[in-house]
């Protein structure tokens, strides 16, 4: 168990738990994202204010899950260059995640329209100890969705991260919370792990009423867009264009160096 979550477990298991089955009415499949990037110290200060107001999901007793996630581009990274660096949209991602915990894989073609609207489809897939090992599992689905297959895509960054995934009493929202964050790149075969960078995300359906927002602005938490995808191949391949990226890598930094806390 990492240091982050040996702090954080203590807080999450006052917490009211929420299971899987009860979490199926709240899957949001289609809904509005913003994300937040802070630190360890803020996010110990989150979840003692949110702990009267959220559910934490819990698997076998534990409320923090492990998630391993592989992403698939073209040869020339048209969804890094295209979608990300360039800011254009609709986004389209294409990956593996796995469920470390419950063994559960799936295949997930990720939208996000010209709204802002996100929306995910995924058929389940073999779960494997090696993410490559399902290389070309699920490619009906995949040329069903976006009419390409695995041999038009490569293995690009891998990832691997733990996770709290809060419900308010409402069942309107979801909030995952993201952190030991690291990085693999297939092709360089390079790694890079952001230890002290959380990473907060906020599912709603449409513009329902949230608990969290009131507290993310007491803590000055501000909304601020990441990707695992772009920002772990931007950290892994130095050959990627990366020049629109600098100034924000900077700034998630500088948030990390805000957050050892004192032991």
């Amino acid at each position: 168990m990492s240091k982050t979550a040996e702090i954080v477990r203590p807080i999450l298991l006052q917490m009211r738990p929420i299971s899987l089955d009860e979490m199926s009415s709240v899957k949001l499949m289609k809904r509005n994202d913003t994300k937040y990037v802070t630190n360890v110290s803020k996010l110990i200060e989150l979840l003692e204010l949110v702990r009267h107001s959220y559910f934490v999901q819990e698997i076998d007793g534990n409320p923090i899950s492990q998630y391993r996630t592989l992403y698939w581009d073209t040869p020339d990274k048209h969804h890094y260059f295209l979608i990300h660096e360039q800011g254009r949209k609709p986004r389209v991602k294409v990956r593996m995640r796995q469920y470390v915990n419950t063994n559960v894989a799936f295949l997930e073609i990720k939208r996000k329209d010209n709204h802002g609207k996100t929306r995910k489809r995924r058929v389940k897939i073999p779960f494997y100890s090696g993410l490559e090992s399902n290389s070309y599992t699920g490619e009906d689905f995949l040329q069903e969705e976006l009419g390409i297959t695995f041999k038009d895509l490569i293995a690009t960054t891998s990832n691997s991260f733990s996770r709290i995934t809060l419900v308010n009493f409402e069942k309107t929202e979801r909030v995952t919370i993201d952190f030991d964050l690291e990085f693999y790149n297939n092709e360089t075969r390079q790694s890079h792990a952001l230890p002290h960078n959380v990473i907060i995300e906020l599912k709603r359906d449409g513009r329902t009423s949230s608990p969290l927002l009131a507290i993310l602005r007491q803590l000055r938490i501000k909304p601020s867009g990441f990707s695992k995808y772009v920002i772990g191949s931007a950290l892994t391949n130095p050959d990627l264009r990366q020049n629109r990226l600098k100034l924000r890598m900077r700034h998630y930094e500088k948030i990390a160096k805000q957050t050892v806390p004192q032991t």
